[in-house]
């Protein structure tokens, strides 16, 4: 397939403004219509990083929105090692009632991927974030959704938001989806530890650039494949991969946000995923939302495993249309809620969890019980 370029614009407010391009690798071959599609559609702004380390380098970040700025905006941050693309079949489901909007993070997609020592931090993607909804989007309030690493960026995004009296923006609400937001319970694969030695994480990373590129296999496979060599984006795991070493140092900090968080939560989780198991969604459900007076939802996707959006990009936008409606049961209609799923019958359909309100029971005008046995005696 013919390489093509993009001529690069960011949108910010109402008018177009060029950008360096650097986003763009011209001489690109694609191997994927859908993955070129995605690439074309996109439009970049310039971001300075904030980590100290970096120096005050600049990178292009790539983004897509889709539906019309009328509608309640939805903002999707994406996980490691995908992008914006993972949202794509979820967003057809959304997009003719919300303003949907999405970035790829730097190291990620279609935007810049530096290498040589570039501090790849969910702290300064937290801020990244309020530059794009503020200084790119425009937006005053809107939905957050986030998923894998997205989750821990949006986490920290959070943090800085409750902690700013002067925002320019309300989030309405929070959705967080399969992620390690709990190190001590995930499962992580020896290919994403290795990264963090010193010695092995470059080795290994050298072995898989000297592969051959993908150019079989299905249109989403090979959209996967391209996005991933587009600009390098094996090598340059090798510094996003180090998010692990600051989700650890701070998981516990922004996990305590959540009980006191105004905003309300959906907390959505693939039952299959073998790397980031049910038993941390179950942990931060009773840990940190359970409890909380403010609008919080668990539900469970028995045929999902790590990436839901993927896997049941229909069954999740309905959870999102649901939360988004105000369609979430209150804690005393949950039971319905239960009632009406197991109704459904549908084995992809997405599970209601309701809280865990643990009291003495009692049943008023039952018969008294005894080790004697029950007395019936009126």
């Amino acid at each position: 397939m013919k390489t093509r370029q993009l001529v690069v614009a960011a949108l910010c407010g109402a008018s177009l403004l060029a950008v360096p391009a650097s986003a763009q690798q011209t001489d690109f071959t694609f191997h994927s219509p859908l993955a070129e599609d995605w690439y074309q559609a996109s439009q970049f702004f310039e971001w300075t990083s904030t980590t100290a380390n970096n120096n005050g380098q600049s990178v292009q970040v790539a983004y897509r929105t889709f539906g019309s700025r009328t509608n309640p905006a939805l903002v999707l941050l994406h996980g490691y090692p995908a992008s914006s693309f993972d949202f794509r079949e979820m967003i057809e489901f959304l997009e003719d009632d919300y303003f949907v909007a999405t970035l790829d993070f730097p190291g990620f997609g279609f935007s810049d991927k530096p290498q040589g020592g570039y501090s790849y931090m969910l702290e300064d993607d937290a801020k990244l974030v309020d530059h794009y909804v503020t200084d790119i989007l425009g937006l005053t309030s809107f939905s957050l959704f986030t998923h894998d690493r997205g989750v821990s960026v949006g986490l920290a995004f959070l943090s800085d938001y409750l902690s700013n009296e002067s925002n320019p923006y309300e989030v309405t609400y929070h959705f967080m989806s399969n992620s390690g937001m709990f190190l001590p319970l995930a499962n992580l694969f020896p290919q994403q530890t290795v990264l963090l030695d010193p010695v092995r994480g470059p080795a290994e990373t050298a072995r898989r650039q000297a592969l051959p590129r993908r150019t079989e296999g299905t249109p989403v496979q090979l959209a996967y494949a391209d996005i991933e060599a587009f600009n390098d984006g094996i090598g340059a795991r090798l510094g996003v991969g180090k998010y692990l070493l600051e989700r650890v140092a701070n998981e516990y900090r922004w996990l305590a946000i959540l009980p006191s968080s105004p905003i309300p939560v959906a907390y959505i989780w693939g039952l299959l995923d073998p790397v980031n198991p049910v038993r941390i969604a179950n942990h931060v459900w009773s840990t940190y939302l359970n409890d909380r007076p403010v609008e919080s939802s668990l539900w469970y996707m028995p045929t999902a495993g790590h990436y839901p959006q993927r896997d049941e990009p229909e069954e999740m936008a309905r959870v999102v249309r649901l939360a988004l409606s105000g369609e979430i049961p209150t804690r005393d209609d949950e039971g319905g809620q239960l009632l009406s799923n197991a109704r459904r019958g549908s084995p992809a359909s997405a599970v209601f969890v309701g809280h865990s309100d643990i009291e003495d029971m009692v049943f008023p005008g039952a018969v008294r019980y005894s080790p004697a046995g029950y007395d019936i005696r009126r």
